[in-house]
């Protein structure tokens, strides 16, 4: 919810989803999550979409955040790419200016949406990074 209100809009997709749809996600998704004893502090997925390597939902807890843990779970999810992927997406909300930053600090660039990132988003930047090859 913090994001719908940062960005003021509820057309987040993540919103909208019921268990038939995180179901099929399962199937098309790899996910990551990070516990502390029973509670869930973090979370990532990514896919093959595009020939690029699509990740998505990433998530600290609004208490965590700032700690290192969306630079290490981005990180993580990145080091899981098939190996012959030539880069990264993912998107974020425009006016989330804390996740562009930490996108940005990683080696994403804002890009026109291209298609990469599983349709247009209201609110969305889209960012690329080129994977390093050799």
């Amino acid at each position: 919810m913090q994001e719908a209100l940062l960005n003021e809009t509820t057309e987040i997709p993540a919103l909208h989803e019921d268990l038939a749809d995180m179901r099929a996600s399962i199937g098309t998704w790899h996910g990551w999550v990070v516990r502390q004893g029973p509670r869930l502090i973090g979370a990532v997925r990514a896919r093959v979409e595009n020939g690029g390597w699509e990740i998505g939902r990433l998530m600290v807890a609004p208490d965590l955040a700032g700690r290192g843990l969306g630079r290490f779970l981005l990180a993580y999810a990145e080091g899981q790419a098939p190996g012959t992927l030539p880069r990264f997406t993912l998107f974020t909300g425009a006016a989330s200016k804390r996740n562009i930053t930490m996108y940005e600090r990683a080696g994403y660039r804002i890009t026109p949406q291209a298609g990469d990132a599983g349709g247009h988003i209201a609110h969305a930047v889209y960012l690329v990074k080129e994977r390093l090859q050799g």
